[in-house]
């Protein structure tokens, strides 16, 4: 049995530790409350672009009416086989098993693809991390390997997620699949809607079918315990676990640009779509990007409350522990003062 002094030492480690947890998930949840913000005040542009895009659709002729092809290259529907995957994960770990899952989606995407080019965009140290372990990089000439899966992109340091920079990857995304060179493109991310309400989902993003609607080819929903786990953290965060209510920014959102009047077009239908086509698709991008950075926080806060009741756990258990070294030190002494007494009698 270990002696006092060292159970002592081992408890005051675990409440330090203790210390850094706490810390740390009031951290997370005070950063999920600001990236949930985020994630909320891009949605009324996202729904207003979806709107004006739609209403050009019906006012507009997209395909060619000799030809039958679309007026822009992102509307063009051809054969899978080279194909874009972009991975969203964090840039740090302690969040349980989110970029776990993340990637485990991302490798299951890899065996339906057996047959197809597919280049990876790797969106978070995590990510790039773990690819690099097993994939190579595509060559900067000569273009991927085909039948082979290739990094093609990575970024990291996501702490000030930043449009602009989803623009640029756009416009590169975009150019790529016009020129031919990418036939679609397919997104993998942790969809939030409140700290309960997530899942992980492979989005196909491109050749867009449809505007406004979501693509979805795999979904991993929480299970009910990991519900149970993330309601017990939050409310210890004092975090609402509620879908925030958007009711009415919504409602205007959905009503921009709705009105069946008839609308004159300076530009042609092809300088319309070349504009906000790729804009349409940043939009999809960058809200995935804020998203997954609100269900990383919020797993983070989940992992840390977790942590923080084990290390509280583990003190209870080396108190106890202690306490009974300490007795039976204790008892061990009164055991030799009443034998030295009774030699000496």
């Amino acid at each position: 049995m270990a002696n006092v002094l060292d159970i002592k030492r081992r408890i005051r480690s675990v409440r330090n530790t203790r210390q850094i947890t706490q810390a740390m998930k009031m951290i997370s949840a005070a950063r999920l409350r600001r990236a949930q913000d985020r994630a909320l005040a891009a949605r009324p542009y996202a729904q207003m672009l979806t709107n004006v895009l739609r209403s050009l659709v019906t006012r507009a002729e997209i395909y060619d009416p000799v030809t039958g092809e679309p007026k822009h290259p992102l509307l063009a529907q051809r054969p899978e086989n080279n194909l874009l995957l972009i991975v969203v994960t964090a840039d740090k770990g302690l969040a349980g098993a989110f970029n776990a899952n993340i990637l485990k989606a991302a490798m299951r995407f890899f065996e339906t693809k057996k047959d197809k080019t597919v280049g990876i965009s790797a969106i978070g140290r995590k990510a790039r991390d773990f690819f690099r372990r097993r994939f190579p990089q595509m060559p900067s000439e000569g273009g991927p390997v085909p039948g082979q899966v290739q990094i093609v992109d990575e970024r990291v340091s996501l702490g000030n997620i930043d449009f602009g920079m989803t623009r640029e990857m756009t416009g590169r995304i975009a150019t790529g699949y016009s020129e031919g060179r990418i036939d679609a493109v397919y997104l993998i991310y942790n969809e939030f809607k409140s700290v309960i309400a997530q899942r992980v989902i492979v989005d196909k993003i491109l050749p867009i079918a449809d505007i406004g609607a979501h693509d979805i080819r795999q979904a991993d929903e929480l299970t009910k315990e990991e519900r149970e786990r993330r309601a017990q953290a939050a409310a210890s965060a004092g975090v609402s676990v509620d879908e925030a209510d958007t009711s009415e920014v919504d409602r205007v959102a959905a009503q921009f640009a709705t009105k069946p009047v008839d609308y004159i077009y300076e530009q042609s239908p092809e300088e319309l779509f070349g504009d906000l086509l790729p804009r349409y698709v940043a939009v999809q991008i960058f809200r995935a990007l804020l998203e997954s950075n609100a269900a990383e926080h919020a797993a983070r806060m989940t992992a840390m409350d977790s942590a923080t009741n084990n290390a509280t756990e583990m003190i209870d258990s080396l108190t106890l522990k202690m306490n009974r070294a300490r007795q039976a030190s204790i008892t061990k002494e009164i055991i030799e003062i009443v034998s030295g007494a009774a030699a000496l009698a």
